[in-house]
Parts: C-alpha cells; structure tokens; sequence
C-alpha cells in the first residue's frame, strides 16, 4: 500500500499509486464476480482504503467501471512507436491491423470483459454506454476507413462507403475468433489464428470474388 506522509496530503507518487491500487482491486472484482455483485465496499476492504478514500477519487460505481475500462483498453492499445498504416501497400496495412486488433480482443482481460457486458448490460445498461465511450472500436474503424479512402483517392481501390467497409472489416477479424474463445465452439488453433489475418485481408479485399490477381485482387 502506498505510503503517505504524515501530516499531510499523500506525494504525487502516493497518490498514482493509490489510484492502481483500487483499479488494480476493482479490476479483479468486476472480471471474477460481475458488475452487479461487485460493491464499493468490497472494493475498499480489497484495497485496503476506507470508503471516504474511495469517494474522494470515484463518484460512484458506475465512474469506477468507466475508470476500469478506461485503463484495459489503454493497456490493449499498441505501443506509441508501432507504425500502423505507413510504408506499406494496403494488404500490408491491413493485415498488420487485423493482427494487432485480433490479440488485443483475444487477450484474457479483453475476453473476461466482454464476458461481463454481455452478461450483465440487460439490467445495468449503462455498462454498454461505457464500452462504447471507452473503447477503442470507432477509433480502429476510423483508421481501418482512412488507409480505404487513401487507396481511394489514388484510384487503387473502388469502395463508395470506407467506414462501412471498414466496420464489415472488423467484424471478420475479431467475431468468430472471440466468439470461440469464449466457449461458443471450438477453440481456435494457434496456427488457425496465426493465418487469420491474412485470410481476413484476402476475403475481404478480394470481395468473395474469386477473381485473383497474384493470389490478392484489390
């Protein structure tokens, strides 16, 4: 626990420290027990805090949820340094898209969450609300869209609707993987999800045309 110094306000480090504390505490309890069984005040006794402590940083569950979501996501994204859509021609694009989304919704934490959405969001909606605030769907169809538009414009590539396009994209990468790695069918193998993203890319850019050019018809 992090140590504060007497007679005052605990140091900038304290108190960030605190903070992934009761994150730390609230993110096991809302993966292993669920949203509606889940208490501010298991989350203090887990943290070790007093319940004053907790509202001093968090306005209600619902805040310390978003919080929690807030940082999953943040940990799934790809490192500042990665390159995602530059120097490289659209299939290359892609597939290293589709490979980083398909490990970040593949990963225990992103499984478990999606797990408690769709479990819990009939009766606390605002979960639902949450997620899509939160996460990181709108910002990947956004990026997805633009490196469209790009082969677009440079006449590359004929498609009236990239966001649509982008969104049918990201659907064929994650659902049926995510979907069998939640128990809905078999687990898929690791060789399976090694050649997804570039079985994605190819049925996607080919258009379930069959009418190949060098093995990708885009």
């Amino acid at each position: 626990m992090p140590q504060v110094r007497r007679g005052g306000r605990p140091s900038r480090d304290a108190s960030e420290q605190l903070g992934e504390l009761i994150l730390d505490a609230a993110t096991e309890l809302f993966l292993t027990h669920g949203f509606g069984a889940t208490s501010i005040e298991a989350v203090a006794q887990r943290a070790h805090i007093s319940k004053r402590t907790f509202y001093h940083r968090f306005e209600d569950k619902a805040a310390l949820f978003a919080a929690v979501v807030h940082r999953i996501i943040k940990r799934l994204r790809p490192a500042a340094g990665i390159p995602l859509i530059q120097g490289a021609d659209l299939p290359e694009v892609l597939e290293r898209l589709a490979t980083l989304i398909l490990r970040g919704a593949l990963s225990p934490q992103a499984i478990a969450l999606h797990r408690l959405i769709v479990a819990e969001s009939a009766r606390f909606p605002e979960l639902a609300e949450v997620l899509a605030r939160e996460g990181a769907t709108e910002e990947a169809i956004a990026l997805i869209a633009g490196a469209l538009e790009r082969e677009v414009k440079a006449g590359r590539l004929a498609q009236d609707d990239p966001v649509f396009a982008a969104q049918q994209f990201l659907q064929m990468v994650v659902a049926l993987p995510q979907r069998r790695a939640m128990g809905l069918g078999a687990l898929m193998s690791k060789r399976e999800l090694t050649e997804w993203p570039r079985k994605v890319v190819d049925l996607f850019l080919n258009g379930c045309r069959g009418d190949q050019q060098n093995g990708r018809a885009w």
